[in-house]
């Protein structure tokens, strides 16, 4: 049985209940079975997707994106899905890389991938909505679809998400997941955070990532629950959903957390309908989860990457008030430990790398075995994450081995900034580092050394980054200095600048 069917079996046994909740549109189960197998049909027939084959889209959080993914997973394709927030130019190297049979575009995108479109062969382009600009117009390809593409095509060892994710190389690698690898992690999302049918998400976290979608979104529908859909995440609308639509379960990332709890309206928002608060993405600081615990909301986090699907390691409910800092113990199927650079445990207490194993982990990188062969020893998954596990069992992230900084709950590799950096001419030397931010959790700062006679300001470093990256990865600050801090061997110690950066001005 392909993943599909959790809709198709939830139609037959709760037709009218409701699966999804959007802009005040209540879709039942047999109404959202309906849509997938009639969007498998437009795929199959009118775009000429195979078993395989990839679809992208790129929109915001809606029904749509659901019922692609489930639609994809009846025909045996995968689905790409495409951050919104990126540039044209990163797009078009997640496009080039995985060459998608369809991609499918919301009309506030249209113009930016106009600018590509041009370099994406034959890849059919669909907008959402009527034909526009010479794209064909999704309305009208569903309409002429049949209801149903028969007979689904696909079974747990297929490919149904491939999840770019940002590499350390400044390139982003394709993590594949399989349909197994979603259904355990649905069933580790529900034995952690004890889902059922009588569950009622609220997701507001961008599905574009495996969190908005494989934290709580897909295991609710697995377990016959709902999910309100909001299209991105705004403050005082989430607090007035809380309020009105009394929703059992909500998951967050620290900057979330802060602009909501420093609202206008945090105060008066009756939180009593809320059973769990699941967080997660970097570590989270005390006071935002106390800011739940206050209000007597149990806050529960989740640790994991787009590699694990990302259900890895969660905080038990029973312990979110005593084990605060702690992301828990290995999810129902997924085993996890924490190494020395030999590949030995360690004893408890003692810092090493994470490692995982588990059918929820991705089956390979696309297009890299060298990436894959890397990743894996034994079966077990290199997180790059650095952490213990205390005598009882509890494992806490310390810091990330592949410097990665984690901006309101977006991955910012290093990296990738410094490819801009290494472009301009003026600047002899660069590194770019996190540093703590009370908004944001962390935010990436350039260290920039010009070169002699160069005229440079922060505002002409900063414009090295327009229309080359995603604004979320621009650097937040420029600190100019006359030297780095190197090792004998000419390494950049990024471990001397984030001290360097954390210490007060002056």
């Amino acid at each position: 049985m392909d993943i599909s069917g959790w809709i198709s079996r939830r139609a037959d046994w709760s037709p009218a209940k409701t699966a999804v909740r959007f802009e005040g549109r209540e879709i039942g189960y047999a109404e959202l079975d309906a849509e997938v197998r009639r969007l498998a049909a437009m795929l199959d027939g009118e775009l000429g997707v195979r078993s395989g084959d990839r679809v992208a889209h790129l929109g915001l959080n809606g029904p749509d994106l659901l019922a692609l993914l489930f639609a994809c997973a009846r025909l045996g394709a995968v689905l790409v899905p495409l951050n919104w927030r990126l540039a044209p130019p990163e797009h078009l190297y997640i496009l080039q890389n995985c060459t998608p049979k369809a991609l499918l575009v919301e009309p506030e995108f249209i113009a930016a991938t106009n600018g590509i479109r041009d370099r994406l062969g034959g890849t059919r382009l669909v907008a959402y909505g009527p034909p526009r600009d010479d794209w064909r117009g999704y309305d009208a390809l569903l309409a002429a679809a049949g209801d149903d593409a028969g007979q689904p095509r696909a079974g747990p060892d297929s490919a149904v998400m491939l999840v770019y994710t940002s590499g350390t190389t400044g390139r982003p690698k394709g993590a594949v997941l399989t349909q197994n690898a979603l259904f355990y992690n649905a069933i580790n999302a529900i034995s952690a955070q004890d889902i059922t049918s009588a569950d009622h998400v609220l997701t507001v976290l961008p599905m574009f990532h495996v969190g908005g979608m494989n934290i709580q979104t897909t295991p609710v529908l697995h377990a016959g629950g709902t999910v309100t859909i909001h299209r991105r995440f705004d403050p005082g609308a989430t607090l007035a959903a809380i309020d009105d639509d009394r929703p059992t379960l909500f998951l967050s990332v620290p900057a979330v957390i802060q602009a909501l709890i420093g609202h206008p309206a945090w105060a008066a928002t009756d939180l009593t309908s809320l059973r769990l608060v699941g967080t997660g993405s970097s570590t989270v600081p005390e006071a935002l989860i106390r800011a739940w615990l206050d209000r007597d909301v149990p806050v529960t986090q989740v640790y994991g990457l787009t590699e694990s699907g990302p259900v890895a390691i969660c905080l038990p409910e029973a312990d979110a008030a005593a084990r605060i800092g702690s992301c828990g113990k290995p999810a129902m199927h997924c085993d996890a430990r924490i190494a020395d650079d030999a590949g030995n445990d360690v004893p408890a207490g003692a810092t090493g790398e994470i490692l995982l194993r588990g059918p929820n982990l991705l089956s390979h990188y696309w297009n890299d075995p060298a990436a894959t062969e890397a990743a894996f020893s034994d079966g077990w998954f290199h997180t790059g994450d650095v952490g213990h596990r205390d005598a009882d069992g509890y494992y806490y992230v310390d810091d990330r081995k592949k410097d990665v900084v984690i901006s309101g709950g977006e991955n910012i590799y290093p990296a990738e900034l410094e490819n801009v950096l290494a472009d301009c001419a003026g600047i002899a030397e660069f590194a770019v580092v996190g540093r703590a931010d009370a908004t944001w959790g962390e935010v990436a700062v350039a260290c920039v050394v010009p070169r002699d006679g160069a005229d440079l300001t922060p505002d002409d470093v900063r414009a090295l980054f327009h229309d080359r990256l995603a604004r979320y990865k621009h650097p937040r600050d420029v600190v100019f200095m006359t030297e780095l801090p190197r090792n004998v061997m000419g390494k950049v110690l990024k471990y001397e600048l984030r001290k360097t950066l954390a210490r007060p001005a002056g």
